[in-house]
């Protein structure tokens, strides 16, 4: 193989999109399960936008062959983190073709054995870089078509993005045709191929949600997936733009890195989150749900174009996913979020010196001080202008990439808000603004008890007894009720008993698994109390009432064993 070496490009890789702009690919693969290989044929059309004299396609630890650009073969270098295209381009629409053969050391993984039946295969391609399974593109600026044909056993099921064209067989294998009709960065690129069931629901505008199991998990369709449908469509409307993709599919994988991963039109998620009715109470896949389905709006449709601008994806995701579920569970559960994640962010801020707009930012700054922000602004600017900014800048910048003043520049046109205050206050000092945070918070009815109980916190029980029993007595959210508990730990038991049995009484979940875990030695007088724990819709409560049962009462262990078996 000849190379041809021209002078040195002036240009780093990260600015090629001003030279260069790919438009569509087709990959032809095939992935060996064995010998964990992906290999097969690749056509990028691209347009040159001005002359240049190298283009570079990221391709890790690949080895090329019949690399040709518009029909004829092309001189190329493979540093074997690219495979660099060397060549007088002059403007204009061109095509290059090339094989490929890749063994991946990240970002497709191999799990199981075709020994055990129980093979899966997947890819993560955001921090793990997409060209280490495909050549194409590190850089989030360069969005590209994707269209794929997967070659694999034909008793498996492969999904990817975009819809499926046409599937067909041939001697024991199956070829899976997907195409995507609108341009994304490459770390969106996907392939999850196992043993799938599939359910499939229609939102209200006509997209069809695909979600998969694997055949031993049938059963949990319902608690895994519960309001899919409903947060679909509710973000539809709630975002104001249409879901910008064809079709959505959601399917668990074993081993998975994260809780999930947005990849464009198909959300992979840990198999951690796929349970029961009961299971649900303890895990449910719900924010995590809500959070990739947000992202194929905030992070696929606009992609922050670089690091910096993270929050753009990740503070509109996990807010946008508290919208959700909001819609689902209320208000009070709402407020009690942003309570939670304040009290975080109050307590990081003393050391986290990286504040929102910096690419070293943590990853509770990006997402949850993201979230903060955004929250602030929609309460100080209104619903309406709010909701009309955010559509703005999604049509505006659709299958782009954005930076943070392109969403100013839209909320700039329909208000007077002192955005320059805003950015500093939320987005570059480290420190949380529990002032304002507080007044928003106290718009809510819940959070108002839960000050008022907090301020009691250093004060004798005598003084606050008569208080706290009136709200464990009503119908305030659990969480305030969760915070008394919290100030009676080290209260003598026969002054704290009362309100224990009255939080067993309330019947909620959470609050009941508050004591399973709280009370350790557990009295005569609050034994058959606490026994009813183990009967609770919640493998978690059970699992801590029967730890805490054993081991206080050792006569009754063949009763409690008996009583929790199944």
């Amino acid at each position: 193989m000849k190379y041809l070496f021209l002078f040195i490009s002036t240009f780093t890789f990260a600015q090629q999109t001003q030279f260069v702009d790919f438009k569509s690919v087709l990959g032809r693969i095939a992935i060996n399960p064995i010998e964990k290989t992906v290999s097969g044929d690749v056509r990028y059309n691209f347009e040159v936008l001005q002359s240049i004299d190298t283009i570079k396609i990221d391709a890790q630890n690949m080895e090329f062959f019949d690399v040709m650009l518009n029909g004829k073969p092309i001189d190329f270098k493979n540093t074997q983190k690219q495979l660099q295209l060397i060549f007088s381009f002059e403007k204009g629409k061109n095509n290059l073709t090339f094989q490929y053969l890749a063994k991946p050391k990240q970002t497709m993984y191999f799990i199981g054995s075709e020994a055990n039946d129980n093979v899966q295969i997947w890819t993560q391609g955001q921090g793990k870089y997409t060209s280490h399974w495909f050549p194409s593109f590190d850089d989030v600026n360069e969005k590209v078509v994707f269209n794929m044909n997967i070659v694999f056993d034909k008793d498996y099921q492969v999904i990817s993005n975009g819809t499926l064209q046409f599937k067909s067989e041939l001697n024991g294998l199956s070829v899976w045709n997907y195409r995507m009709q609108k341009p994304m960065s490459s770390y969106l690129l996907m392939l999850a191929i196992g043993k799938f069931e599939k359910n499939v629901q229609k939102s209200k505008s006509g997209i069809h949600l695909e979600m998969y199991l694997e055949p031993k998990d049938a059963t949990k369709f319902e608690p895994t997936y519960r309001d899919s449908k409903r947060m679909f469509d509710f973000l539809e409307n709630e975002i104001g733009v249409k879901y910008p993709w064809e079709i959505y599919k959601q399917a668990p994988v074993r081993d998975f890195l994260y809780a999930g991963m947005e990849n464009t039109s198909a959300t992979l998620f840990n198999t951690r989150f796929v349970v029961d009715s009961t299971g649900f109470e303890d895990r449910s896949y719900t924010n995590v749900n809500a959070h990739e389905l947000a992202h194929q709006w905030f992070g696929n449709l606009v992609t922050a174009e670089n690091s910096k601008h993270h929050w753009l994806q990740e503070g509109f995701a996990t807010y946008y996913a508290l919208l959700a579920e909001k819609e689902i569970y209320g208000e009070d559960y709402f407020y009690s979020k942003l309570y939670e994640s304040a009290q975080q962010l109050k307590f990081a801020s003393r050391t986290d010196p990286i504040p929102v707009l910096n690419a070293k930012a943590s990853s509770l700054t990006f997402y949850q001080k993201g979230a903060w922000a955004l929250f602030s602004l929609h309460e100080e600017i209104g619903d309406k202008a709010f909701k009309k900014a955010v559509k703005n800048y999604l049509k505006k910048h659709a299958f782009q990439s954005v930076n943070t003043n392109d969403f100013f520049t839209e909320i700039k046109k329909v208000s007077n808000y002192d955005l320059d205050n805003f950015s500093k206050v939320w987005l570059e000092t480290t420190v949380f603004n529990t002032q304002q945070a507080n007044i928003l918070l106290l718009k809510n009815k819940s959070i108002q008890v839960l000050f008022a109980v907090e301020k009691l916190k250093n004060k004798p029980l005598l003084d606050k007894k008569d208080f706290f029993k009136k709200i464990m007595e009503s119908d305030v959210y659990f969480s305030v009720k969760e915070a008394i508990l919290n100030q009676l730990k080290n209260e003598k038991w026969e002054d704290k008993e009362s309100f224990f049995i009255l939080a067993l009484e309330t019947k909620n979940v959470q609050l009941r698994q508050t004591i399973a875990g709280t009370v350790n030695e557990i009295p005569e007088s609050f034994r058959v109390h606490y026994e009813t724990l183990l009967e609770d819709k919640s493998y978690q409560t059970q699992e801590l009432a029967l730890y805490n049962l054993w081991n206080n009462f050792p006569e009754k262990r063949f009763k409690y064993l008996d009583q929790s078996k199944t």
